[in-house]
């Protein structure tokens, strides 16, 4: 179970960043790619964040609930 979380908790984390960085870029870029996607990639990054904060919840509860595991 800790590897599960071990490997899923650095992944969702770079999966935000990455959607972040590419969302500023697309901000900054500005023109037709801008207005296309830039919104698109921000509101992707608030959902990326909200299973972030759930992955690290849960393991923190698997943490302390199977600590014997």
């Amino acid at each position: 179970m800790q590897n599960l979380f071990n490997i899923l908790i650095p992944a969702v984390l770079l999966a935000v960043l990455a959607t972040l960085g590419f969302g500023i870029y697309a901000l900054f870029r500005g023109g037709e790619f801008g207005r296309s996607y830039s919104n698109k990639l921000m509101r992707l990054r608030v959902l990326l964040q909200f299973i972030a904060v759930l992955v690290l919840c849960a393991g923190m509860w698997a943490k302390s609930h199977f600590h014997g595991w």
